[in-house]
């Protein structure tokens, strides 16, 4: 049985603000539920790992919660959040704190070929 989840955030527009909070979501409850879980952001979604990006994403008009309190709420619950290196090379590299690692497109494919993982991509 697998006890690690792979999210790759690669497809998600950074300022949809359901699919965000879907995936975002769904990797806190896995940590929770005492998951090891890795979000990686690349391509267009890696502008959440810019600082001042995810600050600027409201969920919700009802309430002032940004795309960035969830990544904060993820990581505080043991998420672990890397970026792909090309995401740097079109985003910059100024990151958020609760960025850990850059990874490159091996570490990703070794990662998602592992038997004791779930590899999850939106």
């Amino acid at each position: 049985m697998a006890d690690k989840l792979l999210i790759i955030m690669v497809n998600t527009h950074p300022e949809s603000s359901t699919a965000v909070t879907a995936v975002l979501s769904q990797a806190t409850v896995a940590a929770a539920m005492e998951y090891e879980v890795e979000v990686i952001f690349s391509g267009r979604s890696g502008q959440l790992a810019i600082k001042g990006v995810a600050k600027k994403i409201l969920l919700s008009s009802d309430t002032n919660k940004t795309a960035y309190a969830l990544i904060q709420e993820a990581h505080e619950a043991g998420v672990h959040f890397k970026v792909c290196a090309n995401t740097l090379n079109e985003w910059g590299d100024k990151l958020i704190p609760e960025v850990e690692e850059t990874v490159g497109g091996a570490y990703i494919i070794s990662e998602a070929m592992d038997d004791h993982t779930v590899t999850l991509t939106y």
